[in-house]
């Protein structure tokens, strides 16, 4: 029973401590589109577009507002 109790516990604080901006977006890196020291990514979700000076994907759904930069 304290398993159980501690996996439902395990799961709210991941519901709760999740990143909802980008919970659907899955940000993948496209080499070829990198320009002056900026990353490119691209949503296998959405198709959205972003660069990102820090070459870390971005933190936030860019599905209304394509090619911005974070």
């Amino acid at each position: 029973m304290i398993i159980v109790a501690g996996l439902i516990i395990a799961f709210v604080l991941v519901l709760v401590f999740s990143n909802r901006a980008t919970r659907n977006c899955r940000w993948r890196a496209v080499r070829s589109g990198d320009r002056d020291g900026e990353a490119m990514y691209r949503c296998a979700a959405c198709g959205a577009v972003a660069f990102t000076s820090t070459g870390k994907e971005p933190l936030h759904c860019r599905r209304d507002q394509p090619d911005k930069k974070e």
